[in-house]
């Protein structure tokens, strides 16, 4: 590992950019650092100014780019039993400990600190990078960043989003859809049931139809299926509701997930959901003709699939020196490069298994394996 690399890790896990908090200091410094070296960056905010992407080409403005793609934000530590400050990296026994070592800040540093390479080697076609903003809470930042590229930038070659990968070409990952079901029922003294609509009670029967949809697609998948699991996902992760023991709840909330897989159409589970929610109403209304059910998609990250001979797989067996490449579960900003156009491989330093962990940490030997792959990137972008 260069020391440039570790210094800029450094530099960037000391900006504590967990997703509730403005990434602007972290965005700012990367401006600067860029600007020192004549490189012009080009900000895109969010509604309230409080957050922004980055991107930056190095190299001339012409087609056969390739862009380099990490989120800046991370996880929450709150809770999490960390034997040092999360925020500042820890060197120990061949790893570096931190909050975004390995998700992923690392990926960006490896570019960034190989900034003055890309200038010294005299590129023919550019390196873009691009920096976004809450990926971790729906990958909500990086579509107005990739509008932008795409409407502003020479068609790039392909894309490399630099998630943990152990360095190992990714072709394709499923989609995230976030949801929320609100239920609203009517109170009364949990002795007299027949006067109330409970809305915990709801939840429950919703959340096992939830379930029981994930199950049908378990005993239906198709062993084929690159995916671990291979099929698409329902999963209800926070439920809350109800005041007291003795008083049928009156309000119950719950939010949930689908991941399907490409080509699977999450909307089909929606209209599935809100035709059972549909039968049970009626019973609710006759009661309290104020109850009901509604759900709201916070988010959808699309699926991603790249064929195995597109430019960007192409790309990253070349550069990584793999020649075979896998799928992943969850989901990342990929799809959306995809969904724009975008010839996209998900290959970044670090494992997946050490992401929103406590003590969370990246293999040395994988930053340099990605400056390595990076190195040979500013080489065939030079030839």
């Amino acid at each position: 590992m260069d020391q440039a690399s570790r210094a800029m890790i450094d530099r960037l896990i000391g900006f504590d950019t967990v997703s509730r908090s403005s990434n602007l200091p972290l965005i700012n410094d990367v401006k600067a650092y860029l600007a020192g070296y004549g490189i012009e960056s080009h900000l895109v905010y969010n509604a309230d100014q409080t957050k922004a992407n980055l991107y930056a080409t190095i190299g001339p403005m012409v087609e056969g780019g390739v862009v380099l793609s990490g989120h800046t934000d991370v996880v929450p530590v709150d809770g999490q039993p960390w034997d040092t400050d999360p925020f500042t990296v820890v060197e120990k026994d061949g790893r570096l400990y931190g909050r975004g070592t390995c998700d992923m800040k690392a990926f960006s540093a490896v570019a960034l600190a190989l900034v003055p390479e890309m200038l010294a080697a005299g590129l023919k076609r550019p390196i873009h990078l691009a920096l976004s903003y809450d990926e971790e809470v729906g990958c909500l930042g990086a579509p107005s960043m990739i509008e932008r590229i795409v409407a502003e930038l020479p068609k790039p070659e392909a894309v490399v989003v630099g998630e943990p990968t152990d360095m190992k070409p990714i072709l394709g990952h499923k989609g995230v859809v976030a949801l929320r079901t609100t239920i609203t029922g009517h109170e009364a003294h949990s002795s007299q049931v027949h006067r109330g609509v409970s809305a915990v009670m709801t939840a429950a029967r919703l959340i096992t139809f939830i379930a029981d949809m994930m199950a049908e697609n378990s005993a239906a998948a198709d062993p084929e299926n690159p995916f671990t699991p291979p099929y698409t996902t329902l999963h209800c992760g926070v439920v809350n509701g109800g005041t007291a023991l003795n008083i049928i709840s009156r309000e119950c909330t719950f939010l949930w997930d689908i991941r399907p897989v490409p080509g699977d159409d999450w909307r089909r589970y929606l209209t599935r959901f809100e035709e059972y929610c549909a039968t049970l109403t009626p019973a609710m209304q006759a009661i309290a003709p104020h109850t009901g059910i509604v759900t709201e998609v916070l988010s959808d990250t699309p699926s991603m699939f790249t064929e195995a001979d597109s430019p960007a797989a192409l790309l990253a067996y070349s550069l990584s020196g793999h020649n075979t490449a896998g799928f992943v579960p969850y989901g990342a900003e990929a799809g959306q490069f995809i969904q724009a156009g975008l010839s996209t491989v998900m290959c970044g330093p670090g494992s997946i298994d050490q992401a929103h962990q406590p003590n969370e940490f990246i293999e040395i030997s994988q930053v340099t394996a990605c400056e390595a792959f990076l190195r040979r990137l500013i080489r065939r972008q030079a030839a």
